[in-house]
């Protein structure tokens, strides 16, 4: 069986500032042509599908054509991460069309979706994102106490419940002579271990924001959600046998990501468990690129990086005039800009601005941290003249 894994689409995300849509539309193109090629059996998506619990029209318009091609080939499971909106994706789940499963509830977790190859039975979990303060109740027999209020204490509740239902079927297919089911668990959680981005909400809650891997020991594949770089976690589990993956983001959402190399994974299912995984490079619209430089260094390099994403920091002594609009001219693509001019030393602390303060010299010392050197004769007339105007316009006022 082969088995794509793909996670944190986070459909309606931009990237300081700048619209992605047409890039996940390609990513979405790039997906349904690559399950058509490999013949993929199942595609696992485990959680943040959108960015946000109200997703733009268009994303929600995006997903359910990507979902309505992908029925027409393979079979598609999906589980709701952080950022989605568990009620909201899971809308209409009773009427969608053959072959694509929204797991978006706990319930959920006692009824997994059974796909069958030449070897027998591959059983597929989805654990959609367990909100401690919510899923410390629900997954509790009513009249017993709430569980630890933590990511560890409610995901290994919900894997007890998944062993438990995996234990019922194996025996079940023993006494019928058949091979014990094979296992696939879709969690969006944090794996201690995991190497983490910027991008990525953060999950923690009461101090414990991290599920230890042991959690996973059993399952033949565990496919991750929520880190944003492609990593593999299988050494994790030690001795346990298993293959545990995060798939990471289709896209860059953070300057921390720029260095990560975006994949999908292929994952070819034998009859003992996963044989192997693959990763599947996914095309970038454009790389990001850190520039550090006098203005005319960094200019001086937009032939090479003038379709990149860029990240600037302008070293200038002073600050250039029309500096946005010099550098946005040779690179479109800007994300953002810092001034710090070289050698100027920063403070260890914020400084303290007091109401008995002269305002011209608060005006002053901002300037200096700014431009790295004190305000000369032409910047303190400027800066009287506007705190004149204010001064007048609050007269008239009162």
């Amino acid at each position: 069986m082969r088995i794509l894994h793909t996670s944190d689409w986070h459909l309606g995300r931009t990237l300081h500032g700048h619209e992605l849509h047409e890039h996940h539309e390609a990513f979405h193109r790039e997906l349904v042509a690559t399950v058509r090629e490999r013949q993929v059996d199942v595609v696992v998506i485990p959680g943040d599908v959108y960015d946000r619990a109200i997703p733009p029209v268009q994303s929600v318009t995006l997903l359910s054509r990507t979902l309505a091609q992908l029925a027409e080939i393979t079979t598609v499971v999906l589980t709701p991460g952080n950022h989605d909106s568990a009620a909201r994706l899971g809308f209409g789940r009773e009427i969608m069309r053959d072959g694509i499963h929204l797991l978006t509830d706990t319930p959920g977790i006692d009824h997994p979706v059974t796909v069958e190859d030449e070897h027998g039975q591959v059983l597929f979990f989805g654990l959609p994102f367990l909100e401690p303060d919510i899923t410390r109740h629900s997954l509790v027999a009513e009249g017993e106490d709430p569980l630890g209020r933590s990511h560890e204490a409610v995901t290994r509740a919900a894997m007890a419940r998944v062993r438990a239902r995996l234990e019922e079927r194996t025996a079940a297919l023993a006494g019928e002579g058949r091979p014990r089911p094979r296992s696939v668990v879709l969690a969006h959680t944090f794996v201690a271990g995991g190497v983490e981005s910027e991008s990525e909400r953060d999950l923690t809650v009461g101090g414990v924001d991290t599920v230890p891997a042991s959690v996973f020991t059993g399952i033949d594949y565990v496919a991750l959600g929520h880190l944003h770089g492609c990593q593999d976690l299988s050494g994790l589990l030690r001795d346990a046998g298993g293959a545990m993956w995060y798939s990471g983001s289709p896209l860059p959402y953070s300057l921390s990501e720029r260095n990560q190399r975006k994949a999908m994974l292929l994952v070819e299912m034998g009859a003992d468990g996963v044989e192997s995984v693959q990763r599947l490079p996914i095309t970038q619209p454009r790389r990001i690129v850190e520039l550090t430089g006098t203005l005319d260094e960094i200019l001086a390099q937009g032939e090479v990086h003038g379709d990149d994403w860029a990240a600037l920091t302008v070293t200038d002594r002073e600050r250039p005039a029309h500096l946005q609009e010099r550098l946005r001219a040779v690179f479109p693509h800007l994300l953002l800009v810092h001034h710090r001019p070289e050698g100027r030393e920063l403070a260890a602390r914020v400084r303290e601005v007091r109401g008995e303060q002269d305002p011209m010299e608060v005006m002053g010392d901002f300037l200096a941290h700014a431009t790295g050197g004190p305000a000369d004769a032409q910047d303190l007339e400027i800066l009287e003249g506007a705190w004149g105007a204010v001064r007048r316009r609050q007269q008239e006022a009162s």
